[in-house]
C-alpha cells in the first residue's frame, strides 16, 4: 500500500468573486483519489489519508505522485489552482520509512510558482514493504525477498546486541569534502564484567588489538549456535504481499516522575501515532488496546498532558517489534518497560510501563493473554525490559577512506566542452567527479569531491564547486557488522574492524550514455549489480567510550598502506563448450568475460585482451530453442589482471565450502585453514576471523567424533548436520574479499543482453591444497545467464552455457596445462569486403565499409600492419578460412522446411497483367530465384511440387493486389479483391521438403554434409549486414571472406602460453595516414583501441557420442492457467544443443506422461571422465498449451543425469521429485530421471568392459511415444479406493448461472468414476448414492502415488457439461486403512444413528422460571451462577467464589476452535470438507478461486491379485440418512477478546449478528459501548434444516448511530460436521448428571440411551446395570459408581445413580465434553488476520428426537454499590512552602482526594491556614460512591468520555484512593506539597503514630515484590482502618517526604448505608463517627478576613519589642523636645533677673 496523508495548504490565491473551495486530487499511476472539499478557505486543512493499492508491484526510482489543488464547483468543471509533482525515489529505495513533504510549492499551468505552500506525507504501507523493502543486496547473503524479514529481524537484534549493524558505502557524484569518516553510535555492551574495562580500547588496523576487546563479554550477543537454531525455527513468510497487525495493550504505569502529573501514553509505529486516555497520578491504570498496521520499530512515549500547551515527554521506550516476531508466539506478554530520557541515556529510569505486544501476521493466532491472580503484586525487576539506550556504551566507528579506482565515466562530454569554452580544464580523460558518502545508523557523511579523476585519492581536502548537473550514484556496497565483529560467546570476540581493504562496487553497465540509464537503481544497491564499477580502499576501526571531536578529518599518507596495494598478476582462461536454450536467432552472439575492468571490450583504461569470443549465429535445435554451432572448435577467452594476493582469505573460504558441500571432517592437517604468517597485507580482521573459524571447526570436529560414536540412526543426526552446514556457510562468508567477481556477458551485435556473476574464489587455483581450489576451478560448469533487473524473475532463460574456467596467479600459470583439454590455437583475422556494381564485384560500391576490416566492417585494417604480441611469432602466412558459425541457412537445424517465392505481375490500369521487371521476389520484395533454380540440398528430399498457397487472404487463384505509390516501386499493402486501379499483384509459391532418414541429427553433422560453398572462400549476402550464406545467389549484392594468420609462442609450451596474449595486433597510429588531422586520429585511435585482439580457440581431436534417456513420469500441483480450473501441460526437455517435447495432456494439474524421451547420438567434446564428474543438466520447462495465443510457462525444473561410461553398468536411475520453479517460487513438482550413456566402444573397452550395448528400447504407447521402462517406473499394486460422496455445499455460480444439477467425477491413476446426479441442489445437496468404488493400480511407494482429482460437472441444457469446480488431493496416506480391522474409530456413532431409537417416554424436564441457586449459606452473600462455573474452569479461583468447594461441575475451556482440538480430528471422522477451486481468480492472481465445498471421505486399501480371493468388506456402511433434518440450534456467546477497534477512540461498540440459512438475528439493541473486550453473556435459539443450512455465521458488528454499522469480524461453524461426527459434538457431556441447578442435564437423550446406541453401533452387547444402577457391565468389564464418584462431593442436584454411571462411562469414550471454545474472528478485508476472538459454544438438537433440556443462563454479573468513607483527621510534617511578610515559614494546608476513574468527584477539605509547624487539623470526611465487582476486584466506572458522547463507557479499574496535600494561594495557583496513592485491595498498613510513619512504608508497594505482601491488607475484608500514611513529592528526581496524613478509611456496602449514614465534610448526617470542628491553634486564620487576629498574632507577636522600642523612643524624643523647648525661656528669665 502507498499511503498519502494530505495535511494542509497555505496562501491559496483568491478568486475574483468570493473565496475558493479547495479540493485536492492525488494521482498515482493513472489512479486518482480526491479529498473532501473545504468551503471558502484560503488556508485549508484536510488531514485526510489516501491509500493506493500497489498490487504487489514494488515502487521504483521513477515513481512519483501528482498533487493537484482545484476550486470545487458544484456545477461545471473544477477550476485549477496549482499542482506539484513529488518523486518517490527515496521511499522506493527503502532509505526512509516515510516521505514528509512540508512547504511544497505549487505551480500553475505554466510551471510558475504561485506562492502556495503545501504539506503532505507519503509512506509505504507494509504490504509494499515486504516485497519492495530492502532488495536482494540489502544484506549480503540474503537472496530472496522473504529473507528481508529475517535480515530486518537480525538488524533489530543488532541494535540491542551489536551483532549485525550495517555501514553503507555509496560512491556518488556531487559536492562535499571529507577524508576520515568517524561515526559515533551507541554500542550495546553491558557495563561490568569483561566489558567494563574496555574504556579506550581500540581495534588496531594492522593486526593487533589493544586492551581486552577480544575477550568474551557476557551478554554482549548470542552465540553462533543459537543464531543458527533461531534461523531454523524462524517462521517462514510467503513471498507475497501480506498484512501485519501490531496490537499493543497498555496496562498500567508505575513510579512515573513528576508531581501532580496527567500521564498519557503515545505509541508510534512508522509514522502512525495512537494515544491512550489521559489519566492522573504517578501510578495510572490504563488497560487500553491499540491496534496498528505497520512493520517497523514501536516507540512508547509517556507524556505529561497539558491543556493549554504542548505535552512534555516524561519517558520513552523503543521496541523493535520484530524481536518479538522471532520469539515464540510473536508476542511480549505483560512486560514492564523501563522508561528513560531518549536524549540522555544516563539519566536513569523515569518510570515503568506495563504492556503486552503482539505482532500478528497472516494466519497467526495471538496467544490468549492470561491475567494471573497475583498480577498486581508482580516484581518489576524480574519482569523488566530495558531499552537499548540505558545499558549501551558509546562506541566510535572510524571509517577511513583512502582512495578509489576504476570509477566509470559519469559526465557528458558536452558539459566538458562548455567548461573549455569558458576557460575550464581541457582534460577529457576522466569525465567523473567522484566523492564518497557513508551512512550508518541514520547518519551520513561525505568526502571531498575530486574532479576529473577516475582513480581519486582523498588524502587531501580540496573542494571544487562547479557542479552543472545533479549527483549520480556510481555504486553502492554494504559492510555487514555481523560479519566483521563477534560477540565472544564462542571464546573469540572482537569489536567491528575492517581493512585496510578494497571494497568492490557493482551496478549498471559501465558504458556511459547521455540517455537515462534504465539500470540506475542498481547503482543504489537495489538488486544485483550487473557490472563492476570501481573499488574503494577503506579501513574501519572501533573505539569504545568517548566521542570523536571531529566527524570529518584529514588523514596523512602512511607507508603502511603500501603493502595493502601491492598487486600480482592473475590469469583467467574460460573455454566455452556450448551455448544453448537461446530464445530466438536475432543478431550474431558473442560472449565477453571480464574481471574488474580487465576484459571489458568497451573500456579503454586497460590493455586490449582476448576477452571476447567470435561472433556466431544461432541455429535452430530442431524443436524449440537455438544454439551456437561451435562443433569441435570451442571459443576461448583469456584475461590477465592485477589484484592483491588474498589467497590466505580465499583458500580458507574454499576449504570451508569443501567441508560444507561434503560434510567431511577427517583429519586436522587435511582441512586446517592456512596460516597467516608471511602475508604482507594482513589485517586485524584476518587474525580474528582465523581464530573464530578454527574454534568453530574444532567444535564441529569434536561433535562429529561424538556423533560417530553415539548416533544409532540417521534421523538422529539430521538436525545436527543441518546446524553444522548452516554454521559453516556463515563461516565461509569472507568480508574482506577484494577480488572482483568474474562477469560473463552475452552480446547481440554491440548490445549487452544477459549476464552472470561468478565469485572469483569459485574458479581460483590454489597451491595450498586441493581442497583450497575453487569448486569450479578447471571444471566445466553449467551457467544460466539472466537479464539485468529481470522483472519476470527468470521465467525466460537468455542462454545456458557450459564453460570451463581457471583463475590463478601468473606464477602458477603452468599449472593450467594439467587442467586444459584440447589444442589451443591463436589467430589474427580480418575480413576482405566487396560490393557488386554493374554485375561485377569490387571495392567501389562499399558504403560504410572498408576493403579490409574487422568482422563488423566498421574498423579499417591492413595485413601489413599486424604485429604479433610480445613473446609470440607468426607460424604461417595469411590464408582464407571461412567462418562457418556466421553462415546462416534458413533451414539450419530444421527437419522440415518450406521453400517459398513470390510471383509478381504488373499492368497499366485497365490493361492485361504481365510479368513484372523482377518476376520473383521474397516476402519483402527483394529479388529472388526462379522456382526452377531451387535445388534440393544434400540430405533433403522434396515432399511435393511447387504449389500456390491459397490458404491466405487471397482470391481463388492465390493472387493479392496492391497499388504502388511513388516513390515506392512496390505496394505497401495488399488486398484479396481485384479493382480496376490495381497495378500490381503477387502470389506465394511454396514447396515442402524434409530431411532424409540418413542425415545426421545434429547441426554439426549436417554442416559437414552440406556443400562447402564458394571455392574462393567468399560468403554472400543480399544486403550489408549479418546474414551471409555460402552459395552465391542472383539477388546477392555483397560478399566477404575471412583471412587468418596463425601465431605461436616463441619460448613456451603448453596451453599456458595463451596468458601472454596482451595488447592489440595492429600498431597504433598506422591506421589512418590520409586526410586525417592529428586530433581526429587520436580520437579514432582511441575508438579502435582493443578492437583487433587475437582470437583464441580450443580444438578437440575427437568427440564422443552419447545416448540420453529422460524419463518423465508425472508432475503434480501445477498452476492452473485456464479458467476451467486446469491446464493443458506439456514439457520441453533440453540437453545441450538438443531438445524434445512431451505429449500435450488435456485439462489436468497432475499430469502423468509416463514417457521416455530418447536422444540418440549426442556429440560431446572432452574427456568422458570429466563429463561423468560434472555432467550437463537436463532442463525441463513446463508450459500450458493454449489454442489461441502464446503458451504460458508453468515453471522450470533441473535434473542431473546419471552418467554411464559403460552401458552395461548395473545402475538404474531412480525417479525423484524435482521442484518446479516459477518466478522464484515453487510451482509444483516433477517426477523425472535421466541417464546419459557413452556409446563409444573403444573407450568402453579401455574401461575394461566387454559389453557396450544400449539398454532395451522401452515399450511404445503410441507412435514415437515410449513409456518409462520397468525397473525405473514405480512398482504398482491393485488397490481399492472407496469414495464417500456425501454432497456438495456452497456452490458458486458458473457463467452467471447457478449450479443446479451437479455430479462428481473422481479420477485416480487413470481410472474414472462418476456419481449420480443431484436432481435439485436447493432441496437436497447430497448425492443420491453416496458410495463410489474404483479399482486402480497404484504405486506401492507412497512417494510415487498419484493424486485423487475431483471434478464437479454441472448438467445443463443442450448437453452442456462444464467443469464448475475441481480439487486435487495429493496425499493418500491419511486415507489408507486395513479393511479387515474395524476399530472404534471406524464406527459412525452419530446423532443421526440415535434417531432410529424409539423416543424416550420417561424424560420429564421442567424448565425453571428463575435461575436456581445451588446453596445459600446464612453468613454468605455470594451467589453461585454459571459465571462461577466458567471462572472455576479457567482457574480463576478468586472470581468463582465457593463454587469449587461445593464440588460442582467444571467445563473445558478450549483456547481454539473445537475443530482444531487434536483429539477430535477436526470433527471430520465421518466426512472431510474439500475446497473446490476454479482456475484463476478475477484479479488475474495465480491463486485459484474457491467456488464450493465437497463433503466426503476416502478409504484406500490393497486388493489381492488373485481373483479367487474374496474381496475385503466395504468400509462405508451403516450410513445415516442423507435427507434434510430440522434442528434446534442454541448459540451461547460468552465474551469477546481483543476485538479490532473500529472507532477513532481505539474502541468499538460491538453487538452480535447471527445468520443461519435464511434466518438472521441482529442483537443491535444490546450493543456494548466503547469496549474491545465485551462480555456479551447472550444465548440465541434458531431453527434450521441440515444440510442445507449447515453454515452458522456469527458476526460481530460495530454499532454506529449515523453511518452504516461496520463488521468487526465473523466466524463460521459447520453444523453438519458437528451433527455427523461420532465425537458427540452436537452437545458436550457434563461431568455429572444433574436434574436441577445450573448444571441441569440439557441433552435430549439420557446417558443410558446414548450409551446403549453407542454399544450397538460398535457391535457390543447392551450395557447391563445392577444394584439399583450402582454397577454397570460394558464391553465385558464391570464398573461401579464408586470407581468414578469417590472424589466427587454429593449434593442435592444429582440424578439417579444409573444415569450418573452411564455418563461416567460415556466420558471415557473420547467424546466432546461440556466446553467453551475460543473462535477467531476474520474479516473479508483482511481474510487472514485475526480481528479478535469470541468465546462461545453451540448445541444442536434434532427436533425429531424430542425436546431438549433448559438452556443455561449466562447473563453477565452485575456490580455492587459500595461507598468509601475517608476521614481526614490531621496532617503533620507538611512542607512549609511559603514565607510570610514577617519572614515566618508557613503553609495554608488543605487535603484533596479522589478515586481514579471518578475524577469529577474530587473532594477537598477546608483550609488550615498558617500552619507554622506543618501540622493541620481537619476532621473532614470524604465520601466516594463506586460500583465494585467483588469477584474481579475491580471498580466498574461508567461515564461519558466527552460531553458529545452518546453512550457511557465502562472502565474496569482497580479501586484506589489518591490523597494530595496542597498549599492554598488566593492570588496564584495552589502549590502541590505531596501525594499518597493507596490500593484498597492491597492496603499498606498505616503507622499508629506519626513518628513511625515514613516513606519506607511505601517501598513495598512501589515494586510490588511478593515478599512485601505481609504488610498489606484488603480494605474490603478489614472494613475499616485508621492510622498515619506518608505523602511524597519529587525533588531533583528523588522522592522526599512531603507530609503525613492521619486518616480513617471505611468501606460501606449499599445495604448498610441507611443503617450507618454519614455526610460529606462535617455536613449532616454528621455521624459514624461524628466530626467535631477541628481545634486549630489561634494562629490559624486567614489574614484578609481577620484583621484583629492579624495584628495580634502576626504584627504584635513579631514586632512587639519594636513597637515598645518605638514608643519609648517617641517618649524620649518628646521629652527631649519639650526639654529643649522649655530650656531657653528659663535662661532668659534668669538673665532678666540679673539685670
Amino acid at each position: 500500500m502507498l499511503r498519502v496523508v494530505v495535511e494542509s495548504a497555505k496562501g491559496l490565491p483568491k478568486k475574483k468573486v468570493g473565496t475558493p473551495d479547495p479540493i485536492t486530487s492525488v494521482i498515482f499511476k493513472d489512479e486518482k483519489k480526491k479529498t473532501k472539499s473545504i468551503d471558502s478557505e484560503l488556508n485549508p486543512v484536510w488531514n485526510e489519508v489516501l491509500e493506493f493499492d500497489l498490487k504487489g508491484i514494488p515502487l521504483d526510482s521513477s515513481s512519483y505522485i501528482d498533487v493537484i489543488v482545484k476550486d470545487y464547483e458544484t456545477i461545471g468543471k473544477d477550476k485549477f489552482l496549482g499542482s506539484t509533482k513529488i518523486s518517490l525515489r527515496d521511499l522506493a529505495a527503502g532509505q526512509v520509512r516515510s516521505l514528509p513533504s512540508k512547504n511544497v510549492p505549487l505551480v500553475n499551468e505554466s510551471g510558475q510558482n504561485i506562492g502556495v505552500s503545501f504539506i503532505l506525507s507519503v509512506s509505504s504501507y507494509l504490504k509494499n514493504l515486504l516485497n519492495n523493502g530492502p532488495s536482494n543486496n540489502f544484506l549480503p547473503g540474503y537472496n530472496q525477498p522473504r529473507d528481508w524479514l529475517r535480515s530486518s529481524s537480525q538488524l533489530i537484534v543488532i541494535l540491542h546486541i551489536a551483532e549485525s549493524l550495517i555501514v553503507a558505502l555509496k560512491l556518488t557524484r556531487g559536492i562535499s569534502g571529507i577524508q576520515s569518516l568517524i561515526i559515533s553510535s551507541l554500542w550495546c555492551l553491558e557495563d561490568g564484567g569483561d566489558g567494563g574495562g574496555d574504556e579506550g580500547v581500540e581495534t588496531l588496523p594492522d593486526g593487533g588489538q589493544g586492551g581486552s576487546a577480544g575477550v568474551s563479554s557476557p551478554g554482549q550477543s548470542v552465540s553462533l549456535r543459537r543464531r543458527v537454531a533461531r534461523a531454523q525455527n524462524r517462521h517462514r513468510l510467503i513471498n507475497k504481499p501480506q498484512d501485519f497487525q501490531i496490537r499493543v495493550r497498555i496496562i498500567e504505569a508505575r513510579q512515573l516522575s513528576g508531581n501532580n502529573i496527567k500521564p498519557v501514553v503515545k505509541v508510534n509505529v512508522c509514522g502512525q501515532t495512537h494515544r491512550t486516555r489521559i489519566k492522573r497520578g504517578n501510578n495510572p491504570f490504563f488497560d487500553e488496546v491499540l491496534s496498528l498496521y505497520h512493520h517497523r520499530e514501536t516507540t512508547y512515549n509517556v507524556y505529561n498532558s497539558y491543556s493549554l500547551r504542548a505535552d512534555s515527554l516524561m519517558g520513552e521506550f523503543e521496541v523493535p517489534h520484530l524481536i518479538s516476531s522471532t520469539q515464540n508466539s510473536h508476542c511480549v506478554m505483560r512486560k514492564w518497560l523501563l522508561l528513560n530520557d531518549p536524549d540522555d541515556s544516563s539519566s536513569g529510569a523515569k518510570g515503568y510501563l506495563k504492556v503486552s505486544l503482539f505482532v500478528v501476521g497472516t494466519g497467526d493466532e495471538p496467544p490468549a493473554e492470561k491475567r494471573e491472580s497475583n498480577d498486581d503484586q508482580d516484581d518489576i525487576e524480574s519482569n523488566l525490559l530495558l531499552p537499548a539506550g540505558v545499558t549501551l556504551r558509546w562506541a566510535t566507528l572510524s571509517l577511513k577512506v583512502f582512495r578509489a579506482e576504476d570509477v566509470p565515466q559519469m559526465d557528458d562530454a558536452f558539459v566538458q566542452s562548455l567548461k573549455e569554452f569558458f576557460g575550464g580544464d581541457q582534460n577529457k580523460k576522466n569525465l567523473v567527479d567522484p566523492f564518497l558518502e557513508a551512512r550508518f545508523a541514520g547518519r551520513k557523511l561525505n568526502t571531498q569531491v575530486i574532479e576529473k579523476n577516475a582513480n581519486p585519492e582523498w588524502n587531501q581536502i580540496t573542494c571544487f564547486l562547479d557542479r552543472l548537473t545533479g549527483n549520480d550514484a556510481i555504486g553502492t556496497t554494504y559492510l555487514n557488522l555481523s560479519k566483521i565483529a563477534s560477540s565472544g560467546e564462542s571464546e573469540v570476540g572482537f569489536l567491528p574492524v575492517f581493512g585496510p581493504c578494497y571494497v568492490n562496487l557493482y551496478g549498471s553497465p559501465r558504458e556511459f550514455t547521455g540517455l537515462p540509464d534504465p539500470y540506475e537503481d542498481l547503482n543504489y544497491g537495489k538488486g544485483e549489480g550487473v557490472a563492476y564499477r570501481g573499488r574503494i580502499l577503506v579501513e574501519l576501526s572501533t573505539k569504545l567510550e568517548g566521542k570523536a571531536e571531529k566527524t570529518v578529518d584529514s588523514i596523512h599518507s602512511d607507508d603502511i598502506l603500501v603493502k595493502y596495494q601491492r598487486r600480482r598478476k592473475y590469469c583467467l582462461c574460460a573455454v566455452f563448450h556450448s551455448a544453448s536454450m537461446i530464445q530466438e536467432p536475432g543478431e550474431p552472439i558473442q560472449f565477453e568475460v571480464s574481471i574488474g575492468n580487465y576484459g571489458n571490450k568497451l573500456d579503454t583504461t586497460c590493455k586490449p585482451l582476448a576477452s571476447t569470443t567470435q561472433y556466431s549465429c544461432a541455429v535452430f535445435d530442431g524443436n524449440h530453442y537455438y544454439y551456437l554451432p561451435w562443433a569441435d572448435t570451442k571459443p576461448v577467452v583469456v584475461v590477465t589482471s592485477y589484484w592483491e594476493d588474498i589467497s590466505h582469505r580465499l583458500d580458507t573460504v574454499n576449504i570451508i565450502l569443501y567441508i560444507t558441500n561434503r560434510l567431511v571432517i577427517l583429519h586436522h592437517h587435511l582441512f586446517s585453514t592456512p596460516e597467516l604468517e608471511g602475508h604482507a597485507n594482513l589485517t586485524s580482521l584476518d587474525i580474528q576471523m582465523k581464530k573464530l573459524r578454527d574454534s568453530a571447526l574444532t567444535t564441529i570436529r569434536e561433535g562429529a567424533r561424538r556423533m560417530r560414536e553415539e548416533a544409532a540412526e540417521i534421523r538422529d543426526t539430521l538436525s545436527d548436520l543441518e546446524e553444522w552446514a548452516d554454521k559453516l556457510k556463515m563461516l565461509a562468508e569472507e568480508p574482506q574479499n577484494s577480488m572482483p567477481d568474474v562477469i560473463i556477458w552475452m552480446l547481440r551485435g554491440e548490445k549487452r543482453v544477459a549476464y552472470s556473476r561468478i565469485p572469483a574464489h569459485q574458479v581460483l587455483y590454489s597451491t595450498y591444497s586441493e581442497q583450497a581450489c575453487g569448486q569450479h576451478c578447471g571444471k566445466t560448469q553449467t551457467v544460466f545467464l539472466q537479464y539485468p533487473m529481470d522483472k519476470t524473475k527468470g521465467s525466460k532463460v537468455p542462454v545456458q552455457i557450459r564453460v570451463n574456467m581457471w583463475l590463478g596467479l601468473s606464477a602458477h600459470e603452468k599449472k593450467f596445462n594439467s587442467y586444459s583439454e584440447g589444442t589451443f590455437s591463436v589467430f589474427a583475422e580480418l575480413y576482405e569486403n566487396q560490393a557488386k556494381v554493374f554485375g561485377k564485384y569490387g571495392t567501389t560500391g562499399l558504403v560504410g565499409r572498408h576493403k579490409f576490416s574487422d568482422v563488423t566492417g566498421k574498423l579499417k585494417l591492413k595485413q601489413e600492419y599486424f604485429m604479433p604480441p610480445r613473446g609470440w611469432e607468426w607460424e604461417e602466412d595469411w590464408f582464407i578460412d571461412p567462418e562457418k558459425a556466421l553462415l546462416t541457412e534458413a533451414d539450419a537445424g530444421h527437419t522440415e522446411f518450406m521453400d517459398e517465392v513470390f510471383q509478381n505481375e504488373t499492368r497499366f490500369p485497365g490493361r492485361e497483367w504481365k510479368a513484372a521487371s523482377e518476376p520473383f521476389t521474397d516476402v519483402n520484395g527483394e529479388k529472388s530465384r526462379n522456382p526452377g533454380e531451387f535445388d534440393c540440398p544434400p540430405g533433403w528430399m522434396w515432399e511435393d511440387e511447387w504449389t500456390v498457397d491459397d490458404n491466405r487472404a487471397v482470391d481463388d487463384q492465390g493472387w493479392e493486389y496492391g497499388v504502388t505509390i511513388p516513390p515506392d516501386d512496390k505496394p505497401r499493402s495488399w488486398v484479396s479483391a481485384e479493382k480496376v486501379y490495381h497495378v500490381h499483384r503477387r502470389r506465394r509459391l511454396v514447396r515442402p521438403r524434409k530431411r532424409t532418414a540418413g542425415a545426421g541429427a545434429t547441426m554439426e553433422v549436417s554442416i559437414r554434409q552440406e556443400e562447402q560453398g564458394d571455392p574462393e572462400g567468399w560468403e554472400f549476402s543480399s544486403l550489408i549486414g549479418w546474414k551471409f550464406h555460402r552459395k552465391e545467389r542472383s539477388s546477392d549484392t555483397f560478399r566477404r571472406r575471412r583471412w587468418r594468420r596463425k601465431m605461436g609462442p616463441e619460448d613456451r609450451l603448453g596451453a599456458s602460453a595463451i596468458f601472454q596474449l596482451e595488447g592489440a595486433l595492429v600498431r597504433k597510429g598506422v591506421f589512418y595516414s590520409d586526410t586525417k588531422t592529428e586530433k581526429g586520429s587520436k580520437a579514432d585511435t582511441t575508438k579502435m583501441f582493443g578492437a583487433n585482439t587475437p582470437t583464441v580457440s580450443c580444438s578437440f581431436d575427437r568427440s564422443y557420442m552419447y545416448h540420453l534417456r529422460v524419463y518423465v513420469y508425472q508432475a503434480q500441483n501445477l498452476t492452473s492457467m485456464d479458467k476451467d480450473s486446469f491446464s493443458d501441460p506439456y514439457a520441453h526437455v533440453s540437453f545441450l544443443h538438443v531438445s524434445k517435447t512431451t505429449e500435450k495432456l488435456r485439462a489436468t494439474l497432475n499430469p502423468t506422461w509416463d514417457q521416455t524421451l530418447i536422444f540418440n547420438d549426442i556429440e560431446i567434446h572432452g574427456d568422458p571422465r570429466n563429463v561423468a564428474s560434472h555432467p550437463p543438466d537436463v532442463v525441463l520447462e513446463f508450459f500450458d498449451h493454449d489454442q489461441v495465443g502464446k503458451d504460458e510457462m508453468l515453471g522450470r525444473s533441473i535434473c542431473t543425469p546419471l552418467v554411464k561410461l559403460n552401458p552395461s553398468m548395473d545402475e538404474t536411475p531412480k525417479l525423484l521429485w524435482h521442484p518446479i520453479i516459477q518466478k522464484g517460487q515453487k510451482a509444483g513438482e516433477a517426477l523425472v530421471a535421466a541417464e546419459l550413456i557413452l556409446k563409444d566402444k573403444v573407450l568402453c573397452l579401455s574401461l575394461q568392459s566387454s559389453e557396450s550395448d544400449l539398454p532395451l528400447v522401452p515399450p511404445k504407447r503410441a507412435e514415437n511415444l515410449y513409456m518409462v521402462p520397468q525397473g525405473i517406473r514405480p512398482v504398482v499394486q491393485l488397490t481399492a479406493v472407496e469414495i464417500l460422496a456425501w454432497g456438495l455445499r456452497n456452490m458458486k455460480t458458473y457463467q452467471l448461472a447457478s449450479v443446479s444439477s451437479p455430479s462428481l467425477v473422481v479420477e485416480c491413476g487413470g481410472q474414472r468414476v462418476e456419481s449420480a446426479v443431484i436432481k435439485n441442489m436447493k432441496k437436497s445437496p447430497n448425492f443420491p448414492s453416496s458410495v463410489l468404488f474404483i479399482k486402480v493400480l497404484l504405486p506401492k511407494d507412497e512417494m510415487y502415488t498419484p493424486p485423487i482429482v475431483l471434478k464437479v460437472i454441472d448438467h445443463r441444457p443442450f448437453g452442456r457439461k462444464p467443469v464448475v469446480g475441481q480439487c486435487t488431493i495429493t496425499s493418500l496416506e491419511d486415507f489408507r486403512c486395513d479393511p479387515y480391522v474395524i476399530t472404534a474409530e471406524g464406527a459412525m456413532a452419530t446423532k443421526m444413528s440415535l434417531m432410529v431409537a424409539s423416543k424416550p417416554k420417561d424424560v420429564s424436564i421442567i424448565m425453571e422460571e428463575t435461575r436456581p441457586l445451588l446453596e445459600t449459606q446464612v453468613n454468605s452473600t455470594k451467589t453461585i451462577d454459571w459465571w462461577s462455573k466458567f471462572y472455576a474452569s479457567t482457574g480463576d479461583r478468586e472470581r468463582c467464589g465457593p463454587y469449587l468447594k461445593k464440588g460442582y461441575d467444571t467445563l473445558k475451556v478450549y483456547d481454539c476452535e473445537l475443530e482444531d482440538v487434536q483429539e477430535f480430528k477436526g470433527l471430520t471422522d465421518f466426512c472431510n470438507t474439500f475446497k473446490l477451486q476454479r482456475g484463476k481468480n478475477e484479479n488475474g492472481d495465480e491463486d485459484p478461486t474457491v467456488v464450493g465445498e465437497f463433503k466426503g471421505s476416502f478409504k484406500v486399501y490393497p486388493l489381492s491379485d488373485d481373483p479367487g480371493v474374496a474381496p475385503p468388506p466395504r468400509q462405508f456402511r451403516e450410513l445415516p440418512d442423507s435427507g434434510p433434518q430440522e434442528c434446534l440450534v442454541r448459540i451461547y456467546v460468552v465474551q469477546g477478546i481483543d476485538l479490532q477497534p473500529k472507532d477513532n477512540n481505539g474502541r468499538c461498540d460491538p453487538y452480535i449478528k447471527i445468520s443461519l440459512g435464511k434466518n438472521t438475528i441482529e442483537d443491535r439493541d444490546h450493543y456494548l459501548p466503547n469496549t474491545i473486550s465485551p462480555v456479551f453473556g447472550r444465548m440465541f435459539e434458531m431453527t434450521c434444516f441440515l444440510p442445507q443450512d449447515k453454515d452458522l455465521k456469527i458476526s460481530v458488528y460495530d454499532y454506529d448511530l449515523l453511518s452504516r454499522d461496520e463488521k468487526v469480524g465473523e466466524t463460521v461453524i459447520d453444523l453438519e460436521n458437528r451433527f455427523l461426527s461420532r465425537y458427540n459434538s452436537y452437545c458436550g457431556l457434563p461431568q455429572t448428571y444433574c436434574i436441577s441447578g445450573i448444571n441441569q442435564w440439557r441433552d435430549q437423550m439420557k446417558p443410558s440411551q446414548i450409551l446403549e446406541n453407542l454399544a450397538r453401533l460398535k457391535g457390543l452387547s447392551k450395557p447391563r446395570t445392577e444394584d439399583n444402577g450402582t454397577s454397570l457391565t460394558f464391553n465385558g468389564k464391570d464398573y461401579t459408581l464408586d470407581q468414578f464418584g469417590n472424589d466427587l462431593m454429593c449434593h442435592s442436584h444429582l440424578g439417579p445413580p444409573r444415569e450418573r454411571l452411564c455418563l461416567h462411562m460415556l466420558r471415557t469414550q473420547g467424546l466432546v465434553p461440556e466446553h467453551v471454545e475460543t473462535r477467531t474472528l476474520y474479516s473479508s478485508f483482511q481474510p487472514n488476520l485475526s480481528q479478535g476472538k469470541l468465546q462461545m459454544w453451540v448445541d444442536v438438537f434434532p427436533k425429531s428426537i424430542g425436546v431438549p433440556g433448559p438452556p443455561f443462563d449466562i447473563t453477565p454479573r452485575k456490580p455492587k454499590k459500595y461507598f468509601l468513607r475517608a476521614v481526614i483527621w490531621n496532617t503533620t510534617d507538611v512542607i512549609l512552602d511559603e514565607t510570610s511578610i514577617t519572614g515566618e515559614h508557613m503553609s495554608d494546608i488543605y487535603v484533596k482526594g479522589w478515586m481514579p476513574g471518578m475524577e469529577e468527584d474530587k473532594q477537598k477539605t477546608d483550609v488550615h491556614y498558617r500552619s507554622l509547624d506543618g501540622d493541620g487539623n481537619f476532621n473532614w470526611r470524604f465520601v466516594f460512591g463506586f460500583d465494585y465487582l467483588p469477584a474481579e476486584q475491580l471498580c466498574l466506572v461508567s461515564k461519558k468520555e466527552h460531553f458529545w458522547s452518546l453512550d457511557k463507557t465502562e472502565f474496569r479499574i482497580p479501586p484506589k484512593l489518591i490523597v494530595q496535600i496542597w498549599d492554598n494561594d488566593k492570588f496564584s495557583l495552589d502549590d502541590y506539597l505531596g501525594a499518597l496513592e493507596l490500593d484498597l485491595r492491597n492496603l499498606v498498613a498505616p503507622a499508629k503514630t506519626p513518628e513511625k510513619c515514613s516513606l519506607q512504608m511505601m517501598d513495598g508497594l512501589d515494586i510490588a515484590a511478593p515478599n512485601k505482601q505481609e504488610n498489606t491488607k484488603s480494605l474490603f475484608a478489614q472494613q475499616s482502618v485508621r492510622g498515619w500514611w506518608p505523602c511524597y513529592i519529587e525533588q531533583d528526581g528523588k522522592k522526599v517526604l512531603g507530609g503525613k496524613v492521619e486518616m480513617t478509611l471505611e468501606i460501606v456496602s449499599e445495604a448498610d448505608i441507611d443503617e450507618r449514614p454519614a455526610g460529606k465534610g462535617r455536613d449532616e448526617p454528621n455521624m459514624n463517627p461524628k466530626l467535631d470542628p477541628p481545634k486549630r491553634p489561634e494562629t490559624s486564620f486567614f489574614w484578609f478576613t481577620n484583621p484583629c487576629k492579624t495584628m495580634k498574632f502576626i504584627v504584635w507577636r513579631r514586632f512587639k519589642w519594636v513597637f515598645i522600642g518605638l514608643i519609648l523612643l517617641i517618649l524620649v524624643l518628646l521629652f527631649i523636645a519639650i526639654l529643649l523647648y522649655s530650656l531657653p525661656v528659663r535662661t532668659d528669665n534668669n538673665i532678666y533677673r540679673i539685670y
